[in-house]
């Protein structure tokens, strides 16, 4: 049985996501704050996925993420009522698998649930390494290192762009991305490609030329 973890102080809210988590199969449990869920995951780190509020007494929800991070690298799905790009790069920068914003269905989330607790690492990520100059991305350790120091990246960064990488010189329509990276059952919008692709070119500072858009198409990883 998978396992979620649902943060946030209002007691209602995390009532509404425990019926329709505990009613899809899910054993649901509880965090009222940030340094609430950072102390539980110290506790007991085999959370398939955390659902996470922003706004909280204590320690929000991005610094709470950031924190979680660094224990165990679980899946966190943010809930905001905000849905401003700055939020949402903000939150994937601290390392945010998805963003939903409030009021939400709580069928579509469950959806989302699903669609993060089953993604797997493809073994085409378990070879060799790609250079470019001082670029370096090695698939098997998961890094990336530009002149030899390291670049930090979010989750869904270097998924995306080891997705563009394996497919280097390749015109990838933005559906295709989506598909790929985020996964069949996304049910998201184009502006989170949007702004991944922003905090990957900023990752990938002077290389950020190798990533290429195609107007009314996608993009393509030149190298």
């Amino acid at each position: 049985m998978k396992r979620i973890l649902v943060v946030d102080d209002e007691e209602k809210i995390r009532s509404i996501i425990r019926k329709y988590g505990e009613f899809e199969g899910y054993e649901v449990a509880e965090a009222t704050d940030g340094m609430d869920a950072i102390q539980k995951v110290k506790a007991d780190s085999n959370f398939d996925v955390i659902i996470m509020d922003v706004m909280m007494p204590e320690l929000d929800g991005f610094s709470a993420c950031t924190e979680i991070k660094k224990i165990k690298n679980i899946p966190v799905i943010m809930l905001s009522a905000r849905g401003e790009e700055y939020d949402r790069i903000h939150g994937f920068e601290a390392g945010v698998d998805d963003y939903v914003v409030k009021p939400f269905s709580p069928k579509e989330l469950m959806m989302r649930v699903k669609v993060v607790t089953s993604r797997g690492k493809s073994e085409e990520d378990d070879a060799d390494i790609f250079k470019y100059e001082g670029l370096e991305i090695n698939f098997t350790a998961r890094t990336v290192s530009i002149d030899g120091k390291r670049v930090e990246m979010s989750p869904k960064e270097y998924e995306l762009l080891f997705y563009l990488v394996r497919n280097k010189n390749i015109a990838l329509e933005r559906e295709r991305l989506i598909t790929e990276v985020w996964g069949y059952d996304y049910y998201g919008d184009d502006r989170t490609l949007d702004t991944h692709i922003k905090l990957l070119r900023n990752s990938l500072g002077e290389y950020r030329k190798l990533l290429i858009t195609l107007r009314g198409v996608g993009y393509r990883f030149e190298a």
